[in-house]
């Protein structure tokens, strides 16, 4: 998968857009400013707007050409990231570190998703938040119809609002849904699809 995100993100443009995620950018603005952590980050539009809020944002992702398109947009707006290159399974996670992490079309294997939301849960300090939004396993009929609106086209990458509970039992659900939404971020994002949009804040002792 590393190959196929950096021949992605390769071109000049950004294939996602510059504009942050409208239901990203809509959440984060509940909460005060402080560290945040965005793992799967591409060419950086969530982490860029996040840092231009005060934020304090680390991000990583697989591509090191998505790494080069984040940069370059950090400079462009005159912000600072922390930007690593790797697999979710080579990162640190420091101990309640962040006080929100970013999930926005981050899509693993089933097989690897939980072990990944086990150690993002371990680096986000008690009473701090998560913001996902992710392509739900409904959106297979409309990716089917509309290629262009973009997400996986396998079925165990796709979420689904069991699998959200599951995995974030400990946390107070701010809001938890499956919403028909019309996209438009760039030339991949470019349509109507489904989507699972999560809002948790971690309980103490969780």
């Amino acid at each position: 998968m590393k190959e196929f995100w950096d021949e992605r993100y390769k071109s000049a443009d950004y294939v996602y857009g510059e504009a942050p995620n409208v239901f990203f950018e809509r959440q984060l603005s509940l909460f005060p400013p402080g560290k945040l952590l965005m793992p799967a980050e591409g060419e950086g539009r969530n982490a860029v707007y996040a840092a231009r809020q005060g934020w304090e944002v680390d991000a990583f992702d697989q591509s090191i050409e998505g790494q080069k398109k984040a940069r370059l947009l950090a400079e462009k707006y005159g912000v600072h990231l922390v930007y690593r290159v790797g697999d979710f399974e080579e990162m640190d996670y420091p101990q309640e570190k962040y006080d929100a992490i970013g999930l926005i079309f981050v899509h693993f294997p089933s097989s690897k998703r939980l072990l990944f939301h086990k150690l993002i849960d371990t680096a986000l300090r008690p009473g701090g938040v998560i913001i996902l939004e992710a392509f739900s396993k409904r959106h297979l009929e409309y990716v089917g119809k509309n290629p262009g609106v973009g997400g996986p086209r396998d079925l165990d990458l796709l979420y689904s609002l069991e699998e959200i509970q599951r995995d974030f039992a400990g946390y107070e659900v701010l809001e938890l849904l499956e919403e028909e939404i019309t996209l438009k971020e760039g030339a991949f994002h470019d349509g109507v699809g489904s989507v699972i949009r999560f809002v948790g804040r971690k309980r103490a002792g969780s």
